[in-house]
């Protein structure tokens, strides 16, 4: 979607102006990875109108493959208008247009299979099938079991007004599809919301399925279960011709994904639209470390629970979506599960230091040396604005 942001803050009817932008997880999460020097194609449909030139356009910009962006000759490019507020807020407002929008269209017809198989992780989202019956009917179908298939990484973002009268529906719809994937994100506070369970480990009794599941705790930072069954620990490989990982980012804890991951480079990345919050940006908690742990369905858990740097927000916005992009990159790079949390936090910190839901990530070689940081440099870590330039010193105390 087209996203307007609010010039100035306040009640939707009390604010004259907005500035344009590009909204939708999946569309975020590819611009992150490109950005971060991965190959990332966005796969979605827009409307043959001067708002899809604009997304294709800027999308496109940041380096992500938009080849298999279809264009719909009926339908609109959908839009959304929004509060400069946190979404956990009561004074947070979202107004989206989009009933009837190309991308509402998508389906298993209109989305051909071979355009999101040729990643070697699919990125997909619950908001896509919260909004028609063809988009849960794909997502269900991206989601089910298939020989060959890539890597599923799949972001519950529950979003109760997106479902209706039936937000309990919703909920289930949302268990079922995450625990097809072989990656989960969620929030503690959107599980709470959904399921009626909040804590880590209440959620991982939800969904033993997955091979590894991610829970975003808010100010508390995040936590990671990897299953540690059969041929697991096995790291994902790194892209081809990418450099080894810094051994001091990749070291600790992780299960990675098993044998059907260890191919993992690159990002194919699934259509959905909307914004996401909440990335376990704010106060530190102490480090708990990998430990053991029975919640997985097929065997041990790996637990890794990594604290967020603090951050001085600008906008509690995007910042899930750019979670999930820095975890899927340190995926990639086969880094550890140490190293995969604090690349997400690193991304979501610069995200959370912009006005709007997109940032432009540091350089890897500047994320690599805050990422290797030893546990005490990095919970002194202070970001704020500006910080992802080469130029900006970084604070650690």
């Amino acid at each position: 979607m087209v996203t307007f942001l609010p010039d100035r803050a306040g009640r939707l009817a009390d604010v004259p102006s907005f500035t344009r932008a590009v909204g939708g997880a999946e569309s975020n999460v590819a611009c992150a990875l490109a950005a971060a020097g991965h190959r990332a194609k966005w796969v979605g449909r827009v409307g043959r109108d001067g708002f899809g030139d604009h997304l294709v356009e800027a999308i496109g910009a940041y380096g992500v493959d938009v080849s298999a962006v279809r264009r719909d000759p009926r339908r609109p490019t959908g839009a959304y208008f929004r509060t400069a507020t946190d979404r956990a807020s009561d004074a947070h407002e979202v107004v989206y247009y989009r009933a009837g929008s190309a991308a509402s269209a998508m389906s298993p017809e209109t989305v051909p299979y071979g355009d999101v198989a040729d990643g070697r992780i699919l990125h997909l989202s619950g908001i896509t099938a919260a909004l028609s019956a063809p988009c849960l009917a794909l997502v269900r179908e991206l989601t089910a079991p298939r020989a060959g298939r890539p890597l599923v990484s799949f972001d519950v973002n529950f979003r109760p007004g997106l479902w209706g009268d039936d937000v309990a529906e919703g909920g289930r719809v949302l268990l079922e599809l995450a625990r097809g994937a072989d990656l989960v994100f969620v929030g503690a506070d959107e599980a709470e919301a959904a399921w009626g369970v909040g804590e880590p480990e209440g959620i991982r009794g939800l969904l033993p399925e997955p091979a590894v599941l991610v829970v975003k705790r808010g100010g508390e930072g995040a936590v990671v279960f990897e299953r540690c069954a059969g041929p697991f620990p096995t790291p994902p490989l790194p892209e081809p011709g990418a450099p080894p990982p810094d051994p001091r980012a990749s070291n600790a804890g992780g299960a990675g994904f098993g044998p059907r991951a260890s191919n993992a480079g690159g990002a194919g990345i699934g259509p959905r639209v909307s914004n996401a919050g909440g990335a376990g940006i704010g106060p530190r908690v102490s480090n708990a470390g990998p430990r053991a742990s029975g919640a997985g369905a097929a065997g041990t858990d790996v637990v890794t629970a990594v604290p967020a740097p603090r951050v001085d927000v600008i906008a509690p916005v995007g910042a899930g979506d750019a979670f999930a992009a820095g975890f899927l990159s340190g995926t990639l790079r086969g880094l550890g599960a140490v190293g995969r949390l604090r690349h997400g936090h690193v991304m979501a910190a610069a995200a959370l230091t912009v006005p709007g839901d997109l940032a432009v990530p540091p350089r890897r070689a500047r994320a690599d040396r805050l990422v290797g940081l030893d546990d005490g440099a990095w919970g002194r870590l202070h970001l704020g604005p500006g910080w992802t330039g080469d130029d900006q010193e970084v604070r650690t105390s």
